[in-house]
């Protein structure tokens, strides 16, 4: 059997004392893509941020490729996944190439510095995102939305075997929104990697992922193949409001009713 990227059992998670998801069980194969979706509140970002490792569960186990993730190191967990925040913070000066290579540092020993073939991987990244001509720009001159294609350009020089993207289609126009999810589905088609993404827009989480979770902030969660899943009645339940569904060319499309 092949092992899976990452695996949750009976997983509780909390917080400020509300409960986001109780018995959550949940196993993700490489190839395969997740989508996260809820309420503005509801606790996608928790969540996420606690399947990485940067919070605990309250209850429960998490295992990064069959390892407990409370046993692993920071290092050893950044290379079992990718975690990509919505925020993008650069508290120190630097170009755009430093800032990609900044994905290889798991890679490197204690005092070990980037080599050619690191630069390679940075450069490699930077251009999958459209960035390869500004790797001598310097970070803090760069809009928004390059600010967040650089962020996803450091997690595919990161070369995990698993990413974790919380709203990762943020600050981008619809050109380079359908571009990175292009990206992420061919690294799990091509590479074998696994994908789990906090989305918004119900009709791209239906078009680039396999199965939905979706998160009521209750605690209650629903989990299970997109096409089962991503309906319109259960979204509405979700959102607490009424949604059509429409169907053209095989993809489900959703709007206020």
């Amino acid at each position: 059997m092949t092992t899976p990227l990452l695996s949750t059992s009976a997983l509780a998670v909390e917080i400020g004392g509300r409960t986001v998801v109780r018995g959550l069980d949940l196993h993700v194969l490489p190839g395969e893509r997740l989508a996260i979706l809820g309420r503005n509140g509801a606790g996608k970002s928790t969540l996420l941020a606690t399947l990485a490792g940067l919070r605990p569960a309250v209850a429960g186990q998490i295992e990064l490729g069959g390892q407990a993730l409370n046993t692993l190191t920071p290092r050893q967990a950044a290379l079992h996944r990718a975690w990509l925040g919505q925020a993008q913070t650069d508290p120190f000066g630097s170009t755009v190439l430093e800032a990609a290579l900044t994905g290889r540092h798991p890679h490197l020993g204690r005092w070990s510095w980037e080599s050619a073939q690191d630069a390679a991987l940075a450069r490699s990244a930077l251009k999958a995102v459209g960035l390869g001509d500004m790797e001598s720009r310097a970070v803090h001159t760069l809009s928004g939305g390059e600010r967040q294609r650089l962020g996803i350009a450091a997690l595919l020089a990161q070369a995990a075997p698993l990413y974790l993207l919380d709203e990762p289609l943020a600050h981008l126009d619809l050109n380079h929104q359908m571009a990175v999810l292009e990206l992420f589905a061919g690294a799990a088609r091509d590479c074998g990697a696994g994908v789990i993404m906090v989305l918004h827009d119900p009709a791209l989480a239906h078009r680039y992922s396999d199965r939905a979770l979706l998160i009521d902030g209750d605690g209650r969660h629903t989990l299970g193949p997109v096409d089962d899943v991503l309906t319109a009645p259960a979204l509405s339940s979700l959102y607490g409001y009424p949604l059509r569904e429409f169907v053209n060319a095989g993809h489900r499309c959703f709007v206020p009713a």
